[in-house]
């Protein structure tokens, strides 16, 4: 492959900088690294998951201009790792360092009403929704987003900050709970299944989409992915690509995006949201593809081309969430050695030595030669872990 013009590269050895310490930096870090690269990651929290890997923990809050400016010194180049950094701070670092993926992008994903407004603007479906900032916009919504869910437009993940509504007043109600801030009503659609389109883009322009995946939550908390979606058509896959390629053209985006959708009858696509950064239903392409998500997002932000997304094997991902330390009525290690006795196994944990229920600790993915033997081996693993399991 051809060097493209005016993408400015980054060679291994020289640093690269990551807002937010949390598994997805970690995960950075890890691919970062493997490509001669050192990293600095900015994060207020003593232990986070990235700082205990980084080559530097800069100990500061995301707006700190200290710490700011000690980033962008330090670094030719800085990412983030989940959505909710400041935009102002991604801001203040592009005028020192290249930054991906910008500010402008990240601040219409973390407001669910810009974000429902700017994928409706360019023509892509979402689901009927009514923006509520008082309490007055609750009595003007219409019937038909009845059942509902609420959600708060800022801050909001893992279902939290979301509540479901049957009724005007059981929104005004949680609209009361979440502190009357800004707020989507969204109708709550019959869903046959969810999947998700992780895209790497270029500052080129250059893409790659990984495989559509299919997810099922619980409590809001991705719990399962599936990769390729056993249900997908290839239809819809390529309906699902189109459209998350259209959602990072239509922001100039650069970097790795993950665009979630719910599939409705009829084999109809609608966009549930959008995360500005590596996701947790593309988990899977650490193991499971030629690039992992991550690789990919080293890959961006030091200006060098694209890797291939190609899935090389079927793979069953699972989140392992606290819970799994209480499945026997205590507190106790899951059983680490009967999880990977199938041998297609590979265990991923976030270094996070408090185990509490809901809290990511780690994932595992199970590989096959085919779907089955993926299938098969998640569902050990799923006994193991005690994850219900379809």
């Amino acid at each position: 492959m051809t060097d493209k013009p005016n993408v400015r590269k980054i060679q291994p050895g020289d640093w690269l900088g990551l807002l937010g310490g949390g598994q997805l930096g970690r995960m950075f870090c890890h691919a970062a690294q493997s490509m001669g690269y050192r990293v600095a990651v900015l994060d207020p929290i003593a232990s986070c998951p990235a700082g205990a890997v980084a080559d530097l923990h800069i100990r500061a809050d995301y707006d700190d201009e200290a710490g700011l400016a000690q980033l962008a010194e330090r670094c030719r180049a800085v990412t983030t790792e989940f959505e909710n950094v400041p935009a102002a701070s991604l801001q203040k670092l592009a005028e020192r360092c290249q930054v991906s993926p910008a500010a402008g992008a990240v601040a219409i994903a973390q407001d669910r009403i810009a974000e429902k407004g700017y994928i409706a603007s360019i023509g892509v479906p979402v689901a009927p929704y009514a923006e509520i900032r008082a309490e007055s916009d609750i009595e003007a919504a219409p019937a038909s987003l009845f059942p509902g869910i609420l959600k708060v437009a800022r801050l909001g993940y893992d279902g939290k900050g979301q509540a479901r509504v049957a009724s005007a007043a059981e929104a005004r109600a949680a609209f009361a709970s979440f502190g009357g801030v800004p707020c989507v009503l969204e109708a709550m659609l019959p869903l046959e299944f969810e999947v998700s389109v992780v895209v790497a883009r270029g500052f080129d322009g250059e893409v790659m989409t990984y495989p559509v995946a299919e997810n099922v939550h619980r409590d809001g908390i991705l719990a399962i992915t599936t990769a390729p979606s056993p249900r997908a058509s290839a239809d819809i896959a390529r309906r699902a690509a189109a459209a998350a390629l259209q959602v990072a053209a239509g922001l100039d985006y650069h970097g790795v995006l993950c665009v979630e959708f719910f599939v409705l009858a009829g084999d109809r696509l609608v966009v549930n949201e959008i995360a500005p950064r590596p996701h947790n239903s593309g988990h899977y392409s650490i193991d499971a593809c030629v690039t992992s998500q991550f690789e990919q997002q080293v890959r961006v932000l030091a200006g060098m081309p694209l890797g291939l997304s190609n899935q090389m094997v079927p793979a069953v991902m699972l989140n392992i969430l606290g819970d799994a330390w209480f499945t026997q009525g205590g507190q106790a290690e899951p059983a680490w050695s009967e999880l990977l006795q199938t041998g297609t196994a590979k265990l991923h944990l976030y270094g996070k030595t408090d185990a509490r229920p809901g809290r990511k600790m780690g994932h595992v993915t199970c590989l096959g030669l085919d779907s089955e033997q993926a299938r098969r081996s998640a569902a050990h693993a799923a006994a193991v872990l005690g994850i219900a399991f379809p």
